[in-house]
């Protein structure tokens, strides 16, 4: 098993590719610390990595909130010994999300707190976890949507993956040399249930399936594969680096 004797702390463990990746890692060998603001989704997790015969264990608390991530990595530090992966896959993609001139404000600084403010306080108590450890992974979740333009814009979403793009590039230089690597995964638009609430329109989701080369839309386990492979010892001279796993949308020209 490519993560026998890792600890592995995973935000948004609830659903998604956050839970694909829970129950992934588990089969891999991790011990799973399934961190959700949802405690009946990751309590699910949890019975299900246990049912598969995988040791894990849920703990609540919102990303955005410094006291729910500092007690969220001391009790799954304490519960497992340590931890060595962090896997910062909560975020938000509301509906309401659109240009910046008609956005409401509300939904800008939401966004920003979950998916930039949590993916940082995450860092802040969990890479100092990994470096008691000896060492480790982060893997961040950013998008492809932080790369290119979109003629259909959702910008507080998009400005806040940029942002995670460039703190994995601050965090890959200030860490790399003390034994944690932080990458990036930019995924294209993959079918979880967010994502769905999108697409009800069939002509929207159309038009966004005829831009992905491949002819398909993505799934949480295409974005979990290179997530295993992160966490792994295999990726342990990547550092710093974006893997982009969309199909093919951004080098699509016409």
């Amino acid at each position: 098993m490519r993560l026998e004797g890792k600890v592995a702390f995973i935000t948004g463990a609830g659903g998604g590719m956050g839970r694909e990746a829970a129950l992934r890692f588990a089969a891999e060998g991790a011990k799973v610390i399934a961190n959700d603001i949802r405690v009946d989704t990751v309590e699910e997790t949890v019975e299900m990595i246990r049912r598969a015969g995988g040791d894990a264990i849920a703990v609540l608390g919102d990303v955005a909130t410094a006291e729910d991530v500092k007690r969220a990595i001391e009790v799954g530090e304490r519960k497992f010994g340590k931890i060595n992966v962090l896997y910062n896959n909560a975020g938000v993609m509301p509906a309401e999300d659109g240009s910046v001139l008609d956005m409401d404000e509300v939904v800008w600084d939401r966004v920003f707190a979950v998916n930039v403010k949590g993916l940082a306080l995450c860092c802040k108590y969990g890479i100092p976890a990994l470096l008691r450890a000896g060492g480790g992974s982060v893997i961040n979740i950013a998008s492809f949507v932080a790369l290119v333009g979109c003629t259909v814009p959702q910008d507080a979403y998009t400005a806040s993956k940029g942002a995670v793009l460039a703190l994995t590039r601050s965090l890959a230089v200030q860490f790399g040399p003390k034994g944690v690597r932080v990458n990036d995964i930019s995924p294209g638009p993959v079918l979880t249930p967010l994502l769905e609430k999108l697409f009800t329109d069939p002509e929207k989701r159309a038009v966004r399936l005829r831009r992905i080369p491949l002819g398909r839309f993505g799934k949480p386990a295409d974005i979990v594969n290179a997530a295993v492979f992160l966490a792994s010892d295999e990726s342990s001279w990547i550092n710093g680096a974006n893997l982009v796993i969309d199909g093919g949308i951004t080098v699509y020209y016409f």
